[in-house]
């Protein structure tokens, strides 16, 4: 009987132990709830006031006031209108331009200069004007030989004190010095050196005078 009181004890005192046990873990469990829902509550509102800072923070640095956005939207609606404007302006010149009648292309008749002659390239020389003086003597087919006299004998005289480097004098007399002195000439261009002039010596006088 005693043993059975001390096992009865036992079991009731292991269900007591249990049972404030379960109720511990009760209340701290509806404590831990109850400060959960509490932080969240508080998160939510803290997260909710930065969002509303934030939306004001940008309406106040974006949006215009109401003077200037009613402004904008003017300048808006006429820039629209203007492009309208435009297009119909464009759409109305095209039917001007396919209205009227279109000219006959003519073709493009470009003047022609008539080509001017090319002038033959005249040479002038040193000495030019000895040269077109012996050129009429051999035109004139002159012949000359010691008692001739003349300009003509002047223009022979000229030549050889140029040939010659002399100064002698030009007295237009064909004398025994100019005979010389043609003599001289004649040799140098191996040419019949009898003192007299003919063609020959006068056009062998040019061609010296032209070469220098």
């Amino acid at each position: 009987m005693v043993v059975k009181i001390n096992k009865y004890k036992r079991e009731l005192f292991s269900c007591f132990i249990t049972d404030i046990e379960a109720l511990y873990h009760k209340q701290f469990f509806c404590y831990t709830n109850k400060a959960m829902e509490n932080f969240k509550f508080i998160l939510i509102s803290i997260i909710i006031i930065a969002g509303m800072s934030l939306l004001g923070y940008w309406a106040v640095r974006t949006l215009e006031p109401g003077d200037a956005f009613v402004s904008k939207q003017k300048q808006i609606a006429l820039e629209e209108k203007n492009k309208e404007l435009e297009k119909e302006v464009r759409t109305l010149k095209n039917q001007l331009a396919a209205l009227q009648p279109k000219e006959e292309e003519k073709p493009v008749v470009t003047p022609t200069t008539p080509s001017t002659p090319t002038k033959p390239t005249t040479v002038t020389y040193k000495h030019q004007s000895l040269i077109s003086d012996l050129q009429k003597i051999v035109t004139d087919k002159v012949f000359m030989k010691e008692g001739s006299q003349g300009t003509r004998v002047g223009t022979v005289q000229t030549f050889l004190n140029i040939y010659n480097k002399t100064s002698k004098k030009v007295d237009n007399d064909f004398g025994a010095g100019t005979k010389t002195d043609l003599i001289i000439f004649q040799k140098a261009e191996k040419i019949t050196a009898d003192g007299e002039a003919g063609p020959t010596t006068f056009q062998k006088m040019i061609d010296w005078l032209k070469k220098q």
